[in-house]
């Protein structure tokens, strides 16, 4: 029985596990790396902390599972989406990469939009609007303010792609995640020429694009040399993040959409037809699945506004944490638990990195709105869940607005951990959640598409039907729907009266 691997480049570490053929977790490693900050709104990341995680990770799996090198059948790729690493001419790292949740190219979104012919012409060529987090921007920003950096730019990767790139020596993407970077035709999954060219782009800096389930390369003599995995080793496309994480929760059909809380926040929804709804809306996108699309609403800071709380306000909670060796997050959830609905008034807005969906706003700010002396620590902690979660039902009603039939949300990231948030998220969505045997999201999803281009199941539906199944549901309770339905209309409330200020505050 084949035994693949699924490798996912997150933002704050990289997670790798194998899996069998009947989806069994043999063993999984994890290692964390920083992210760099160094203007307000800039957001980098060295490529090699990437790299030397993934060796790491990848060697502790195969000793934690007893596994064999040449008892791997196929590797998957996951990672963040719309990330830029630039490579010089001997395929070296040019400068630190910028990430998905930069905000530095309101200007490069600005001129796209320009050379598109206006956002209509180039929702037509690339199903989506110019975003700050886009890979494009990212592009003309080196143009714009690094022109030396630009006149040594020979190839643009993504995340994962840059660790394809490591492991195999070979450029290549998939359609999944190069729908994130604003330049590939997705309603034809292939690079947008068009569009290439009104950008004064030089085509030859995007490396072939491949289905999701298909083998792009295989682990070369320096990678195995490096990583300790067999020469030769299959590497399927894999998938970006999002599109992963929905394989690995079964969102291969429609009826059933999902809402990830990790550091980011993705509600995603299949779609057997490139139609998204109202034009530039909801991110649009290819599925993993081959001949399928997706649309996604995106919050910026959801696990990540949570993360913040406990690294800035939560030393209390990590250090009794850490004596009595249960997760940090376990007593701030339960300190919540101690307030009811709606937080007696007090508001959360979760835009500590500006937000994408609805408000594509790069200005945006997050902040507490209705502190009264009546206010503790347990209220603050419980505004912050309820935030996040009210920012999810944003994007969760978008996708209902574009007519995709929500029948139930699948829960998964951190906020699928938590029994408490579960049942929020179940009051505040107004729809039955649930989560699944497969908690590893976008690293099972891709260990899966690289059992199918292996050749361990023929379609990505099929494996899906043969790992995954309904572990916990939890139906709405209409009494508390009440209390959050009146404060969620504040919490929409707060951002449109506080838009304008926002824009000002940017400016200063």
């Amino acid at each position: 029985m084949g035994i693949a691997l699924g490798i996912d480049i997150g933002t704050s570490g990289t997670r790798t596990l194998a899996i069998d053929e009947t989806g069994r977790i043999l063993a999984s490693a994890s290692a964390e790396y920083p992210c760099d900050h160094p203007h307000a709104g800039w957001s980098e990341q060295d490529p090699e902390h990437w790299w030397r995680a993934t060796c790491e990770t990848i060697r502790a799996v195969l000793h934690r599972g007893k596994i064999k090198p040449e008892d791997v059948s196929g590797i998957g790729l996951s990672g963040q989406m719309h990330g830029s690493v630039f490579l010089d001419q001997a395929g070296k790292v040019i400068r630190p990469a910028l990430l998905w949740n930069d905000q530095r190219t309101v200007a490069e979104c600005e001129e796209i939009t320009r050379l598109a012919g206006g956002k209509d012409a180039l929702v037509g060529m690339v199903a989506n609007p110019a975003v700050t987090g886009f890979t494009a921007p990212k592009i003309l920003w080196l143009r714009n303010h690094e022109p030396q950096n630009y006149q040594r730019l020979r190839q643009v990767l993504l995340p994962k792609d840059y660790v394809r790139y490591r492991l195999s020596g070979t450029f290549a993407s998939e359609v999944s995640d190069a729908s994130g970077t604003l330049l590939l035709d997705v309603k034809n999954r292939r690079w947008s020429h068009e569009l290439i060219g009104k950008l004064g782009l030089d085509p030859s800096i995007l490396p072939p694009c491949y289905e999701s389930h298909e083998v792009s390369s295989q682990v070369s003599p320096i990678g195995a040399a490096e990583c300790g995995l067999a020469v030769g080793t299959p590497i399927v496309g894999g998938a970006g993040d999002q599109p992963a994480s929905a394989v690995g929760n079964g969102i291969v059909r429609g009826g059933v959409v999902s809402a990830t809380l990790g550091t980011s926040g993705v509600v995603f929804a299949h779609s057997d037809t490139p139609e998204f709804g109202p034009a530039g809306v909801l991110q649009a996108g290819c599925h993993a699945v081959a001949g399928a699309w997706h649309t996604m609403g995106v919050v910026l800071s959801a696990g990540g506004a949570m993360q913040w709380l406990r690294d800035e306000l939560g030393q209390v909670e990590v250090a009794e944490a850490g004596r009595r060796g249960v997760d940090p997050y376990e007593l701030l959830t339960a300190e919540a638990a101690g307030v009811s609905a709606g937080c007696e008034g007090l508001i959360f807005l979760p835009y500590l990195t500006g937000e994408r969906t609805p408000h594509f706003d790069p200005y945006a700010r997050g902040g507490w709105i209705g502190l009264t002396v009546r206010h503790g620590r347990k209220h603050m902690i419980r505004s912050v869940m309820e935030g996040v979660t009210f920012a999810m039902r944003d994007s969760l009603e978008l996708v209902r607005k574009a007519g995709v039939d929500v029948r139930q949300v699948r829960l998964s990231g951190g906020g699928a951990r938590s029994q408490f948030w579960r049942h929020m998220q179940a009051d505040i969505y107004g729809s039955p959640v649930a989560t699944i045997n497969a908690a590893e999201g976008p690293g099972f999803g891709v260990a899966l598409l690289a059992h199918v281009g292996t050749g361990a199941f023929s379609t990505v539906p099929e494996a899906c039907d043969a790992t995954i199944r309904e572990v916990e549901h939890i139906n709405t309770d209409k009494s508390l729907q009440k209390d959050y339905d009146t404060a969620y209309g504040h919490y929409k409330a707060a951002y449109q009266a506080l838009k304008p200020i926002f824009t000002e505050m940017a400016a200063d």
